[in-house]
């Protein structure tokens, strides 16, 4: 060998190239995946003209305690409950909402939180269907497989960890995508010439909504985000100067970056103007919410973003019959959140001496603001015709332990979730609502559904919750592990409550 041709490799040369080749590798990924969206996207069953549908995203920011959302009213599983929530947390009896004489297929009865009616009203309705014990999982796991370290999510029990992980529903690969932006990169072409993103955030930027192809667009609960003292005269100069021919590319981009919002924002804020006015609802989104006490009022958050996602429906869904001021989509996602469910402290007590007359907290007052805002929703939802083209759904950070901290509760892991919409298959309606899915958790610490201290470990996945809402918005089957590439590793991917055709 002629050790002139012999290539003397440093140790610093050798990682510089080791991580070119690392980027040409990311790369040449990156590549393949975005061939394979759009190879699927192309393979989207055609969606016909008029058929509409919308998802909406309520996240409940902190960890919501959902042991105190559904309440098993079996006197032994009471009982139960009772003896471990007490005297903090636990809920008495007689103050449960009763879900109108329910009874699942395994003999369970349920109650709501006592500042729920207006959800017990839509559970018998038969529009809201109520998951039980759902959470992130990398496989089926059971409590034997996580003693013995089983594969399970990454960094359980951490906030901004596993929102991360509801939000991509891939808790073992990095997230570069939602489950929501994966959803909208395969539906995009159906809105045809749609003059906004199909993803839209009430809740500035989040994960759920990010993807390859279509980016979300953060609207505020008064419309469009404008540029602050920006109008008039010098809108139409800043406008001018945007359209002037720029040789940097860089500066090409932005500016046509920022021509585009500004359209955008014009263009939306026209649609909600000739939107449906205040006076048109026939059930009004409150703008302040009672304590259920009777005590103190605060303003809603999740109210006024939720009446801002029922204009921009009415004017997405108006171009349908009426292209004058509409959007003319056929599909949207809808993000809002709400925060303070992180309830360490300060979440539920109630007088000892009147068991009946509940001591209201912060949980409380979230609960009574979740459900008075959802049936106005719906409702609006109803007047506009839209309630089985319209899916409204819960997702949070994680549960929180079944036992007290002493003064709230802690992170925890499997919880349950709310689906809301039209009612029932027979009736053209998009959730098959008045019943639970999943299984209710033996509510037994070091039970066979505790990790040990009272976290429940889901024995339903999100993957599973979302491809069955997902395959409702038009997802095909055959694309569903491209928007939930872990799908095949559980038996059932859609459980059943959401129409299917």
């Amino acid at each position: 060998m002629n050790e002139k041709n012999i290539s003397v490799i440093t140790r610093r040369g050798f990682i510089r190239r080791a991580a070119c080749a690392a980027v040409g590798t990311f790369a040449m990924t990156s590549a393949i995946r975005d061939l394979r969206f759009m190879n699927a996207a192309v393979a989207q069953s055609n969606i016909p003209p008029g058929d509409y549908k919308a998802l909406v995203c309520i996240f409940l920011a902190g960890g919501n305690d959902s042991n105190n959302l559904i309440v098993p009213t079996v006197p032994s599983e009471y009982n139960n409950y009772a003896a471990i929530r007490t005297p903090v947390l636990a809920l008495p009896l007689g103050s449960l909402q009763n879900l109108n004489g329910y009874t699942d297929p395994a003999g369970h009865t349920y109650g709501l939180h006592p500042a729920c009616p207006e959800l017990q009203t839509l559970f018998g309705e038969g529009k809201l269907a109520i998951l039980l014990n759902t959470g992130t999982l990398v496989y089926p796991i059971t409590r034997a497989q996580y003693l013995s370290g089983g594969k399970r999510p990454p960094q359980l029990f951490s906030h901004a960890d596993q929102v991360t992980q509801w939000q991509t529903s891939v808790p073992d690969q990095p997230a570069t995508t939602g489950w929501g932006g994966r959803c909208a990169d395969l539906l995009n072409s159906v809105n045809l010439n749609s003059l906004i993103s199909l993803s839209v955030s009430l809740a500035g930027a989040n994960t759920f909504e990010v993807g390859n192809v279509v980016s979300q667009y953060s609207v505020s609960t008064s419309g469009a985000i404008s540029l602050a003292g920006v109008s008039g005269a010098r809108l139409a100069a800043l406008t001018n100067i945007l359209g002037l021919p720029y040789p940097n590319m860089q500066e090409q981009a932005y500016a046509g970056v920022t021509a585009h919002s500004i359209n955008t924002g014009a263009v939306l804020n026209t649609a909600i103007t000739n939107s449906a006015p205040a006076s048109f609802w026939s059930v009004p989104f409150p703008t302040s919410i009672t304590t259920p006490n009777g005590g103190s009022t605060f303003t809603s958050s999740l109210s006024s973003q939720l009446k801002m996602i029922a204009r921009l429906i009415e004017a997405g869904y108006r171009a349908a019959g009426n292209p004058t001021n509409g959007f003319g989509m056929r599909r949207q996602i809808f993000f809002c959140q709400v925060g303070g469910y992180d309830l360490h402290s300060g979440q539920t007590n109630y007088s000892v001496n009147s068991p009946n007359n509940v001591i209201l907290g912060a949980h409380a007052n979230l609960f009574a603001e979740l459900s008075q805002s959802l049936l106005v929703f719906q409702r609006a939802m109803e007047q506009l015709g839209l309630q089985n083209s319209v899916t409204a759904f819960t997702a949070s950070d994680f549960g929180r332990t079944f036992p007290s901290n002493g003064v709230g509760s802690d992170h925890g892991w499997g919880s349950h979730h709310l689906i809301l919409g039209g009612a029932g298959a027979a009736n053209g309606g998009s959730v098959l609502g008045g019943q639970t899915y999943g299984k209710l958790p033996a509510l037994t610490i070091n039970g066979p559904d505790d990790t040990g201290t009272g976290r429940w470990i889901p024995t339903t996945a999100i993957d599973q919750y979302f491809a069955t809402i997902a395959t409702w918005f038009g997802v095909d089957p055959g694309n569903l592990s491209t928007v939930f590439p872990n799908i095949g590793r559980f038996t059932t991917p859609s459980l059943g409550f959401m129409k299917t055709s």
